[in-house]
């Protein structure tokens, strides 16, 4: 499962990030392009329970969320 929340300025990349953690998938990614919504989807998937990696792809960032 994949949220693309590039080209969206916060609080948007959270939102759709809480949408599809609803249903509580084992993994989710997220494509976002800007550092406030990194750092925003890392601490909301954080308290939900899931481990983050981040990867760098040119100027955006793949997060793979893993639940624990």
């Amino acid at each position: 499962m994949e949220v693309d929340a590039r080209g969206l300025v916060c609080p948007q990349p959270v939102i759709l990030t809480k949408k599809a953690l609803k249903n509580k998938p084992e993994q989710l990614d997220v494509l976002v392009d800007n550092i406030a919504a990194l750092e925003n989807v890392t601490r909301y998937a954080t308290a939900m329970k899931y481990d983050v990696t981040k990867t760098p792809d040119g100027d955006e960032y793949i997060l793979n969320l893993r639940k624990r």
